[in-house]
C-alpha cells in the first residue's frame, strides 16, 4: 500500500454552511493525516492555474464552464488542505463522491450535504455547489499540491492511526 497525498478544497458554499469541521472529521476518522491547511480567496490566475494548465476544464467544457466556475468560487473564501494516507487519493474521491451532488451515492460527501443536478446549474448558469475540490488521480494531486501550497507550509509528523495501519518490517535473527 503506498502513503499518498492529495488537496481537498472547501468551496465557498461549505465554508459559508459552516460545515467544513463536520466534513474534515470524517476524512481524519478514516485513518487520513492533515499535514497542511489554509484558508484564502485566490485570483482569477490562481483558479485558472487550477482548473485549466492542471485540470484542463476550459479544454474539457469550454469558457463558459470556466466562467460560472469561477463566479461561485469568488463567492468567499475557500479552505485548502493537503491529507496524507494509504491510497489518499482513491480514498477521498470514494468519500467525496460523485462531482454532480444528484448523482452522488448516499453517505459520501456529496450524497449527504448537496443536492444539484449539472442540469439546474446550466440551465441557471451557475456552478454547481459540491461543497469540495478532490483531486482526481496521484498525479494531478502532486500537481495541485504544489500550487496551492509551499514545500515549506507541509508538516511531517505520525499519528496514533498510523502505528496501527503501517507495515513494520521484523528483525530476522
Amino acid at each position: 500500500m503506498t502513503q499518498e497525498k492529495t488537496l481537498i478544497i472547501f468551496k465557498p458554499d461549505a465554508v459559508q454552511r459552516g460545515i467544513v469541521g463536520e466534513i474534515l472529521a470524517r476524512f481524519e476518522k478514516v485513518g487520513l493525516k492533515i499535514v497542511a491547511a489554509k484558508m484564502l480567496q485566490p485570483d482569477q490566475n490562481h483558479y485558472f492555474h487550477h482548473y485549466e494548465n492542471i485540470g484542463k476544464m476550459v479544454s474539457r467544457r469550454g469558457q463558459k464552464a470556466f466562467d460560472v466556475t469561477l463566479e461561485m468560487m469568488n463567492a468567499g473564501p475557500v479552505i485548502a488542505f493537503i491529507l496524507e494516507g494509504i491510497e489518499a487519493v482513491a480514498l477521498v474521491r470514494k468519500m467525496v463522491g460523485s462531482t454532480e451532488p444528484k448523482s452522488a451515492l448516499p453517505g459520501t460527501v456529496r450524497g449527504d450535504y448537496s443536492h444539484m443536478s449539472f442540469a439546474h446549474a446550466d440551465v441557471n448558469e451557475i456552478g454547481i455547489p459540491n461543497l469540495m475540490h478532490a483531486s482526481g488521480d496521484v498525479e494531478e494531486a502532486k500537481s495541485e499540491i504544489a500550487h496551492w501550497f509551499a514545500e515549506s507550509e507541509l508538516f511531517d509528523y505520525e499519528t496514533t492511526h498510523e502505528k496501527f495501519t503501517q507495515v513494520k518490517k521484523s528483525h530476522k535473527k
